[in-house]
């Protein structure tokens, strides 16, 4: 009886982690993968690539006090990502202005939904960017 209770609880817990695997996986397979290629600008892209996948690195391509404006109201370029980093990302691009600086697609913004936006870097003679424009676009 005891042998019959062991096999049973490891049919299941082997039952079990094979439906949690494909559930992984499935998810994973219904992930939609930007491709920013359309993106020139290689801190623009690469900032976006780390905007999207929550890596912090994202705080490197800006200089240590950026402004922000969010649909044209200055917010805090820091708080504003603690919370926007790895949760929200563009679910297509499609226009690309200003030597790559300028962003326009499809974004999914957390909560707020999903809706057309601009995203506007503006970069320092040192390379980093020391503003970001970011809204609803027509």
């Amino acid at each position: 009886m005891k042998n019959l209770f062991i096999i049973l609880a490891a049919c299941f817990a082997v039952s079990s982690y094979a439906q949690k695997t494909e559930k992984i996986n499935n998810n994973y397979k219904n992930q939609q993968i930007m491709d920013l290629n359309k993106i020139k600008n290689e801190n623009v892209k690469n900032a976006l690539e780390a905007l999207e996948s929550g890596d912090e690195i994202w705080y490197s391509y800006f200089t240590e006090n950026p402004e922000m404006t969010d649909d044209g109201n200055k917010v805090d370029f820091k708080s504003f990502f603690a919370k926007a980093l790895g949760n929200e990302k563009f679910l297509s691009i499609d226009r690309v202005e200003n030597e790559g600086k300028d962003i326009y697609g499809n974004f999914k913004a957390g909560n707020w939904g999903t809706f057309m936006v601009f995203f506007k870097f503006h970069q320092s003679v040192g390379g980093k960017f020391d503003r970001l424009d970011i809204g609803q676009a027509n």
